[in-house]
């Protein structure tokens, strides 16, 4: 029941499409556009970071407004991004042979090149500032850290809640992230809810979440990738994208977009963000998405919405 959403041309035909499902809404709420299958249940990945970083301020857990962006981050990376994550385990007296996360190379491209060929390290993959995070949490609460991903720890617990609450919708399926954290199935419309909530709440926990992102783009992703060009350059966006092809973007009076590429590739983001916010009025600089033949520019990926 998915929709083509992005076309790839070459020399002025069609030579590959990206198919999957789209929620725009308005800022009341209500749906502006739908294509695909908007009941269709899917991992929303670490699109929901924010949301979890919202059950950790909720448990207790304060940092400054840098560090609490790098917790709702897939970040870079860079120097700065690890070191961040080392200041939130300091806080608590851990280092980094707490944290129980995935191993990796860091995933900016230019990050990873400079890497070369040293080992990967949980520091360097892209969730360990929320994994720090986590930890943080657990100490203040006295929570076991052993066992912390485990979806029947209080930490997870509350991040399922937080989650459910913004969603106005029950978990289907509790699976695990490329992480190792525990990783909640939702259907796209529950997504799109929880997003639009938790930008248009009142409450102060959501909102200090938000305006960190918004106020430290670089910390959220890194230099050079779309979320972080993106959110400097649209005042008041929110946006975070995921593995698996999942994005979702919010503005400050709510409007939002949610979408899930069904092969899970990334390359169609950009045209289908900047088409997204096309839709609520707002213009953004055009994605380019070159394709080449030799060095020639002979097509492109054009958004479908």
């Amino acid at each position: 029941m998915s929709e083509i959403l992005a076309e790839v041309t070459r020399s002025g035909v069609v030579e590959s499409q990206h198919s999957g499902h789209v929620v725009l809404l308005n800022a009341d709420g209500t749906i502006l556009l739908s294509l695909g299958n908007p009941q269709a249940p899917i991992f929303p990945r670490s699109t929901i970071k924010a949301i979890q970083a919202s059950a950790m301020i909720r448990s207790g857990l304060t940092l400054e407004p840098r560090l609490l962006a790098l917790v709702a981050a897939s970040h870079s990376g860079a120097k700065m991004h690890q070191e961040g994550a080392l200041e939130i385990l300091a806080s608590v007296g851990l280092n980094e042979e707490a944290l129980l996360n995935a191993t990796d190379k860091p995933l900016g491209e230019e990050e990873r090149r400079a890497w070369g060929s040293q080992p990967p390290t949980s520091l360097a993959q892209n969730c360990s500032g929320k994994h720090s995070g986590m930890l943080a949490t657990c100490v203040i609460n006295n929570w076991p850290l052993d066992n912390y991903l485990d979806p029947s720890h209080p930490l997870q617990i509350a991040c399922r809640t937080e989650l459910e609450t913004l969603a106005q919708e029950k978990v289907s399926l509790t699976s695990i992230d490329g992480c190792g954290a525990p990783l909640f199935m939702l259907t796209l419309n529950g997504l799109a809810r929880a997003i639009h909530n938790i930008t248009v709440s009142q409450d102060p926990i959501h909102q200090e979440v938000l305006q960190a992102c918004r106020d430290y783009p670089e910390m959220v992703a890194g230099e050079g990738r779309l979320t972080t060009r993106m959110m400097r350059e649209i005042p008041g966006l929110f946006m975070k994208e995921g593995a698996e092809g999942v994005e979702v973007g919010s503005l400050a009076d709510g409007s939002t977009f949610v979408f899930k590429i069904d092969d899970g590739s990334w390359r169609a983001f950009g045209p289908l963000v900047v088409a997204a916010l096309e839709k609520f009025g707002i213009s953004a600089t055009p994605e380019k998405t070159p394709i080449y033949g030799g060095n020639k520019v002979v097509g492109s990926i054009r958004a479908i919405l």
